[in-house]
């Protein structure tokens, strides 16, 4: 991790990129795997189809242990982020620091699909379909096998020009 004094893309001169950095998305939380075999990714680029059966697309670092760890075991757990979990978003991005590593971060409990945030929170259970590589990402095709629709609680977090931030109005 490298500390820097100015915004990393602020003078990117990747059109795409910028144009990718001023669409605001939903931050969620991308687990796999079991044990110590577990992986978890923060991940933005996330579309859900619905449908018979439901999907979730997402783009992920084909390089990640995420991405080895859901080819690896068929299975893996979407989970939406709140305000308060910014810093878990940091680690899990690998922008922050993670003393005892990721998984020490928050409490987890394991489930059929891999590792899920504990409390009432927004989660789904997922199936791989298949894999794409698409741009610089690798894309996951995973089936919804199961959703659980946890309190509506505190304000979502989002992703916006490289910044954490919070829908307008939202206090909490």
């Amino acid at each position: 991790m490298t500390i820097h004094t100015t915004h990393p893309f602020a003078a990117d001169p990747d059109p795409v990129r910028r144009l990718r950095g001023r669409l605001a998305s939903g931050v969620t939380l991308l687990t796999s795997g079991a044990g110590a075999s577990r992986a978890g990714l923060t991940v933005t680029s996330v579309v859900v189809a619905h449908g018979e059966p439901a999907r979730v697309l997402a783009l992920v670092d084909p390089d990640s242990d995420l991405a080895d760890t859901v080819a690896e075991v068929g299975t893996a757990v979407l989970q939406l982020l709140g305000w308060e979990d910014r810093d878990l978003a940091e680690a899990f991005a690998g922008a922050a620091p993670a003393p005892g590593g990721l998984f020490r971060q928050a409490t987890f409990e394991d489930t059929a699909w891999g590792p899920r945030l504990a409390g009432d929170r927004t989660w789904a259970g997922l199936r791989l379909e298949s894999t794409d590589e698409v741009g610089w990402s690798r894309q996951l095709r995973l089936v919804v096998e199961e959703v659980v629709a946890g309190d509506a609680g505190p304000a979502p977090l989002l992703h916006h020009r490289g910044r954490y931030r919070r829908l307008e109005g939202e206090t909490s």
